[in-house]
């Protein structure tokens, strides 16, 4: 019955609005009348809403568009509080690439010191149950299954030691999936040589006790940490701090005090812009002096 009702409306409309311009050139004519034609044509433009035309796709693609790009501005300028409400706020959060960025913006969120650690945990619980649901419909986005992975490391690093061994072969294999979708993506690169570097660095005695009681663990070595490291920052020089710092870390562990110098000193003279920047910044310092 409404609907009948909408649409003899708009029929009626319609021919009002046909008959407009004589009916508007008669109120011209009338000097009293002249208020009246802009009422009409307010009135008839308040119906717009009845014919209007709905959102396209490609309206929502642009609507898309420029989220991304406004929540990639403050991302990059460590805005993430910022970048998380401009993504959160959104009517689009169905879409993957809104997805994995709130889960960015969590995952760093919860990196930062100055929220207590309960809070930062909340961040990335919150940021799992968004990726986690998310890896099941979007198995061909590289950053679904870098973010995955990086945010399945720092749940489990609340979760307790046992969780984390149970985790590391997991952890890789989304890391490698990311890597093969996009072999340029310099930081997946830089995850999978840290994922080496820790495994190596880990003591005998660790790992044996570690074995005993839960899993057998998996193997690599620094030539292997290297490989990566060397691979991101060929994709993207001078990109990471941190990079640099465990190019040096490896080379060192290698006998290679040469190679070793030269990146150490690029992560010592690192521009410092965040707290892990200051920290390859020490570590490297440290490190050269006690290269002879």
């Amino acid at each position: 019955m409404f609907n009948n009702k909408i649409l003899f409306l708009r029929s009626a409309l319609i021919r009002i609005v046909r008959k407009q311009t004589n009916f508007t050139k008669y109120i011209s004519d009338v000097p009293n009348l002249r208020n009246v034609k802009s009422t009409f044509t307010l009135g008839i433009a308040g119906f717009g809403f009845l014919w209007s035309k709905p959102a396209t796709k490609s309206d929502k693609k642009d609507d898309i568009i420029m989220i991304i790009e406004k929540a990639d501005k403050e991302f990059d300028s460590g805005h993430y509080e910022d970048c998380y409400q401009t993504l959160n706020i959104s009517k689009l959060q169905d879409n993957v690439d809104v997805r994995w960025r709130l889960c960015r913006a969590l995952y760093n969120m919860a990196k930062d010191s100055k929220y207590d650690l309960n809070y930062r945990k909340n961040l990335i619980t919150q940021a799992y149950e968004i990726i986690e649901n998310e890896i099941t419909k979007s198995q061909e986005n590289y950053a679904v299954h870098k973010w995955f992975a990086l945010i399945l490391e720092a749940k489990t690093s609340y979760e307790g030691y046992k969780e984390r061994i149970k985790q590391l072969d997991n952890i890789k294999e989304h890391m490698d999936m990311a890597v093969t979708l996009n072999p340029n993506d310099a930081t997946t690169l830089h995850m999978l040589g840290e994922w080496c570097f820790q495994l190596t660095e880990m003591p005998w005695h660790q790992r044996k006790t570690a074995e005993l009681l839960f899993c057998p663990l998996p193997t690599s070595s620094y030539e292997d940490a290297l490989e990566y490291f060397l691979k991101a920052e060929s994709v993207q020089p001078r990109f990471y701090s941190i990079n640099l710092l465990r190019l040096g870390n490896c080379y060192l562990k290698l006998n290679k005090e040469d190679q070793a110098k030269y990146y150490l000193q690029l992560a010592a003279s690192y521009p410092a812009k965040s707290n892990e920047d200051h920290k390859a910044n020490k570590e490297a310092t440290e490190l050269l002096k006690k290269i002879k």
